[in-house]
């Protein structure tokens, strides 16, 4: 939901409100800030009853000169000093009460007399409408997770309950609500899945009680056999060759093994040797007449990593046309169809290829993507979708954000650079830093990406600095939760999220040349769904807000003391004058970020 409060002294809220974030803007005239070293926030919580000074880690150091990694402050005390807040702690389907109190005074002897700008938000229920949509929590590396679970993984907390509660932290609701796709599922009902990697024991444990009660299971499985052997060169720093096994094919029939799923239950997809069957998705078909209803499919690996470590999302549709696509969909794949190679000319592969396009045309332009949901899938003969998801990302009329687990494609460097001249704001999330060098395929300069274009890019990092040090902050391949993806598993991209009309798009695919024309791939593209783009969007804003920070600072390398009378000593320091309201000046980054609420469809 979205809300707008009244003005009080020249100050006004605009709140967008997911099911587990609140994101806000403060609109403020001229004069309005005049005096004010931050905001004082109390917020009233309807479900609890209770009514409480928000909490924060930053300090004014002559008030407290020597905090520790621990130290949490009272705002009231230690103001917020930003015209954009969010609040991360917030449940679904509640209803909160928010006063943001102007601090004038002095850090020792704060002045909270002028009268607060209120609102009363109420976050979105996890179900509702046509779609659920859950992301997990995606940052292990945080000084939550360092301050309550001492950087240590899951499994190496000190007692069983300690345990469950790093679970459940990281995955908030994804896991549950997997599982309760499948246990949704009823005696005499049917279940289609496609999955690459799929070794998460409770998973594969919910399919095997499903079979047990009588629901028809029926699930693709990557299982092609790759493995190879990389030979040792000095180039590779092999001291000797080294054999690499079958990916994801032998975690997946281990897993299979131990939790007892019949053969009959798994169909393998192993034809395309070449390429990746990266789907992570089901369909629930309802009753002997096979009805399909629901579809869940998402970024989530099933795997300990892709629900509790990677950032990641699992989305629930309950559309029956969507439902009837996916399942045609995976009819086509249960033939495991597709010739080993991934020769072009092949009429095995011409053939599969156009099955699946047939099912899903890609819409021509943004303007032709209907309401509701469309659907889809790869791997195609052509580039279509690729074509359609860089016009929904470079040429939104205000907004528009995207994630990248494998970074940005080439090909789109140059309109993403160019449609920065129309004023609109790109935000775009990595999971490692925008790194791209001249191929023989492409060698002409590369493109930079950057605020020139409006463009603003965060990526996954731990704070290596001074700070991180101090915090103790982690990855998720450290505390052994994933190999490769280490932050941001993500694949999505929203279009004006605060528009009238917004469209999300998400799913399986990396929006790469590879996820569209080789690999199997599910995407949906819901146009016109406020609700679904508040949810995309608030949560888009704590992960990309929570790596900008950690990756300027890896960037630039801002640890130390900055010159000057009265500036912060480090980025846990508050302001102790007015100074932090120059990052608000015409112009800048954060300027521009409060102009979206101000302009936002309520």
């Amino acid at each position: 939901m979205r809300k707008k409060s009244g003005a009080v002294g020249g100050l006004q809220l605009f709140a967008v409100a997911g099911t587990n974030v609140v994101s806000f803007g403060i609109k403020a005239d001229p004069g309005a800030l005049n005096g004010v070293l931050g905001f004082a926030i109390k917020r009233f919580d309807h479900q609890t009853k209770k009514d409480a000074w928000v909490e924060g880690y930053k300090v004014f150091r002559s008030v407290v000169p020597d905090p520790k990694p621990t130290t949490k402050v009272l705002t009231k005390d230690h103001p917020v000093q930003s015209l954009i807040w969010d609040d991360f702690y917030v449940e679904p389907g509640g209803t909160y009460d928010y006063e943001f109190y102007p601090f004038k005074g002095t850090p020792k002897k704060p002045d909270l007399t002028t009268p607060p700008v209120t609102i009363s938000v109420s976050t979105e229920p996890l179900s509702a409408g046509a779609h659920d949509i859950f992301f997990n929590r995606g940052v292990t590396g945080s000084q939550t997770y360092a301050i309550r679970f001492k950087n240590k993984p899951p499994e190496k907390q000190p007692t069983p309950a300690k345990t469950q509660e790093a679970y459940d932290w990281l995955s908030r609701n994804l896991d549950e609500r997997l599982i309760g796709f499948i246990e949704s599922a009823s005696k005499g009902d049917a279940i289609r899945g496609c999955f690459y990697e799929f070794s998460f024991g409770p998973v594969l444990e919910a399919f095997k009680k499903a079979i047990d009660k009588g629901v028809d299971v029926q699930l693709i499985v990557d299982e092609k056999v790759n493995e190879h052997t990389v030979k040792a060169t000095p180039k590779n720093h092999l001291k000797h060759d080294e054999f690499v096994e079958s990916t994801p094919r032998v975690a997946n029939l281990a897993a299979i093994a131990a939790a007892g799923l019949p053969a009959s239950a798994v169909i393998a997809r192993e034809a395309r040797k070449d390429d990746i069957a990266h789907n992570k998705f089901m369909v629930l078909l309802k009753g002997a007449s096979r009805t399909p209803t629901a579809v869940w499919t998402g970024s989530t690996n099933i795997t300990t990593g892709g629900i509790y470590g990677q950032a990641n999302v699992g989305h629930h549709v309950r559309d029956k046309g969507t439902a009837k696509l996916f399942l045609g969909y995976w009819k086509i794949l249960s033939d495991d169809p597709g010739a080993p190679t991934d020769a072009k000319t092949n009429p095995v592969n011409i053939a599969f290829l156009k099955a699946i396009d047939d099912l899903t045309p890609t819409p021509k332009t943004v303007a032709a993507i209907p309401k509701g949901v469309t659907p889809i899938f790869s791997p195609r003969g052509n580039l279509g979708p690729l074509d359609l998801y860089v016009d929904l990302l470079a040429n939104a009329e205000k907004m528009s954000c995207g994630t990248f687990p494998f970074g940005i494609t080439r090909t789109w460097r140059k309109p993403l650079a160019d449609s920065g001249a129309s004023g609109r704001l790109c935000f775009l999330l990595l999971d490692k830093v925008d790194r791209v060098t001249p191929t023989k395929a492409d060698p002409g300069p590369v493109i930079l990406l950057n605020s020139t274009s409006n463009i603003y890019k965060a990526f996954g990092s731990e704070l290596e600095t001074a700070l991180g040090k101090w915090v103790r902050e982690t990855n998720n391949i450290k505390i052994h939760l994933n190999q490769f993806v280490s932050y941001v598993h993500l694949k999505f991209i929203l279009h004006d999220p605060l528009g009238p009309d917004p469209i999300v798009v998400t799913g399986s695919a990396n929006f790469s040349d590879a996820s569209t024309r080789e690999n199997d791939e599910n995407m949906i593209i819901i146009r016109g769904d406020r609700r679904v783009a508040d949810i995309y969007f608030t949560e888009f804003n704590r992960l990309w807000g929570h790596y900008y920070y950690r990756s300027v600072v890896e960037q630039t390398n801002k640890d130390k003391p900055p010159p000057g009378q009265g500036k912060p000593h480090n980025y846990q320091d508050l302001w102790e004058s007015t100074d932090w309201q120059l990052d608000y000046a015409p112009g800048k980054l954060r300027c521009k970020r409060v102009a979206q609420y101000i302009d936002m469809t309520v």
